[in-house]
């Protein structure tokens, strides 16, 4: 599947992760890119708080991986920005949070390429003035009949 729609806030970015973390569960995968300022941290902050993290929520820039417990369930905070390619991560161990019991999410997702597993949600993330363009794609047939009625709810709205 693959929905488009512009975000007009970042309150909307925000909210946009807040409804998303209502849905996904354990084991679920959300990978980000877009441009440096393009809202991925915003979206993750609203998907935190959406999951009911009550800890500061940042880029992980320099730590790689920010673990974020005392929500539904642990969120997994990546930025691989200055990873310089799947071996990286894959030397790292970081391909190891991918079997723990949380949620994953992985800002400039790109940099990892191949390595991402097929259930992940991808979202491309654009800036344009104060708005932004953000791109959905997901594998539909990786997910269960009820999860995936709620994420075509969710990105099926258009924009926001």
């Amino acid at each position: 599947m693959q929905y488009k729609f512009r975000s007009t806030s970042e309150e909307a970015t925000a909210d946009l992760g807040r409804e998303l973390a209502a849905v996904l569960s354990a084991g679920d995968i959300v990978a980000l890119d877009g441009d440096l300022g393009a809202g991925k941290t915003v979206f993750t902050k609203g998907f935190c708080e959406g999951a009911g993290v009550t800890s500061h929520v940042s880029s992980p820039t320099f730590n790689i991986v920010n673990e974020y417990q005392g929500g539904k369930v642990p969120v997994y905070h990546f930025d691989t920005y200055r990873l310089e390619g799947p071996d990286d991560f894959l030397d790292s161990g970081l391909d190891e949070y991918f079997d723990y019991e949380g949620i994953c999410i992985i800002e400039w997702s790109s940099i990892i390429g191949d390595l991402l597993p097929g259930n992940a949600i991808r979202m491309f993330i654009r800036g344009v003035g104060n708005e932004r363009d953000i791109e959905v794609v997901f594998d539909e047939d990786k997910f269960e009949e009820d999860k995936l009625s709620k994420l075509k709810a969710i990105f099926g709205r258009g924009d926001r």
